[in-house]
């Protein structure tokens, strides 16, 4: 039986926000904050190397930026950059030169060439569709184009209306790249947009003012809100931001059995990324795991890899360190829920 999906789109204390319901349980949540958001795209000035990091930091209007691995970029010298992630406190505002311009259907690349469909979908009769789509609304034009996974049995009229309208802006904004001073070119999403965007098609869609509550959003807040989470078997896990990384403790509970351990890890590493999620946390993140044999870390590496192969912010699993903890380095791309929530 297919589980209900359920979009609500609200306001949480002033801010707007979406969470997105599956089976009855949180399964992810937008807040939006006064952080410059993922996606923003400014025209930045170049103003000092890093030396080491092959690195530049950068004047925006929203303050300094930084961004790896650009060659012959020179102090003054203007680029268009678009924001990857949210800065840590104090630190400069994340950003890549590479900028993609990403809607429900469409991803136009205008620094990289060519035409391509998602690899989800398979059949070639639709493959084949998708690209007479993208060819008649890309017209001459040399940017590069990316058909996503939502066109699949998608209608001709909405998936061409929306890659033309992202060529449209697309072009727009790179035009403005060689203006002078720094200027934000082009606002990031906001969580309704967002959830439009990258979010399944809905059973139901709630957009009404209060449907937190009367989904049971608001509840399942307030969970996050503490850092204990419940996890299968009853087993128990305790995750706590602090300023160097996130620990997340496991715990088997009243479970003294042999597999006791082995359990709650499992049960753990296929929550952790639905909780980091929600949470908003990323970084440097440490798991001090429930006792196991180290016959059974095998198991755990598999189920905590197929956990995060269906998580859409990019996670490297760095792996176990001398004193038996597992750790993972995740991307910023959420604000902490504690810092949007105070």
């Amino acid at each position: 039986m297919t589980e209900r999906i359920t979009i609500a789109l609200d306001q949480l204390e002033g801010r707007e926000a979406a969470a997105l319901m599956v089976g009855g349980r949180l399964d992810d949540l937008l807040i939006d904050s006064d952080a410059p958001r993922p996606g923003t795209i400014y025209r930045a000035i170049a103003d000092r190397p890093v030396k080491g990091q092959g690195g530049m930091f950068l004047r925006t209007p929203d303050g300094t930026a930084f961004v790896r691995q650009v060659k012959g970029l020179a102090p003054g010298q203007a680029l268009l950059v678009q924001v990857t992630g949210y800065a840590e406190p104090g630190k400069a505002i994340p950003v890549t030169a590479r900028v993609l311009f990403k809607s429900r259907y469409a991803i136009v690349t205008p620094e990289a060439p060519g035409r391509n469909v998602s690899r989800a979908i398979r059949d070639e009769d639709e493959r084949v569709r998708l690209q007479e789509i993208a060819a008649g609304a890309m017209g001459d034009s040399c940017m590069g184009l990316i058909l996503r996974s939502a066109c699949d049995g998608a209608e001709e009229e909405a998936i061409a209306a929306d890659i033309a309208q992202m060529r449209e802006v697309a072009e727009a904004v790179t035009g403005d790249a060689a203006g002078r001073g720094a200027e934000k070119l082009l606002d990031g999403d906001g969580p309704h947009a967002r959830a439009w965007r990258d979010w399944p098609e809905p059973a139901e869609l709630d957009r009404a003012p209060g449907c937190f509550a009367a989904h049971g959003v608001l509840e399942r807040i307030d969970d996050l809100r503490a850092p204990e989470m419940r996890l299968a078997g009853g087993a128990q896990a305790c995750i706590e931001p602090t300023r160097a990384l996130v620990a997340v403790d496991v715990n088997t509970g009243a479970d003294t059995s042999p597999a006791a351990g082995l359990k709650a890890n499992i049960a753990l590493a296929r929550d952790l990324p639905r909780q980091l999620r929600l949470r908003g946390l990323g970084g440097q993140i440490t798991l001090d795991l429930a006792p196991m044999p180290k016959k059974d870390r095998r198991v755990f590496e598999d189920a905590l890899r197929a956990a995060f192969r269906r998580d859409e912010v990019e996670t490297v699993l760095a792996g176990w360190t001398p004193l038996g903890h597992y750790e993972l380095q995740r991307q910023r791309a959420r604000m902490p829920l504690a810092e949007v929530l105070r």
